[in-house]
């Protein structure tokens, strides 16, 4: 049984790539279940109804992989 969720994209920040059926690798400020919003990167269909697997990050993580990738 899948379980239900909410999703709210609070700010489209980035989007990294797009491949050929449309889809887009995006990086953004998503609410999840109506709570706060974190950075959040995955693909997307191109209306958002769907999406792929992705990873999401709260600030402070978001903040330490700027700086390891700023560091590189």
């Amino acid at each position: 049984m899948a379980s239900e969720f909410s999703y709210e994209i609070v700010e489209e920040i980035a989007v990294l790539s797009e491949n050929q059926k449309g889809w887009r690798k995006e990086l953004n400020l998503v609410s999840w279940n109506g709570r706060p919003p974190k950075f959040d990167l995955r693909d997307w269909s191109p209306e958002h109804e769907k999406m792929g697997k992705g990873i999401t990050l709260s600030n402070e993580e978001f903040d330490a992989l700027k700086q390891t990738i700023l560091g590189m």
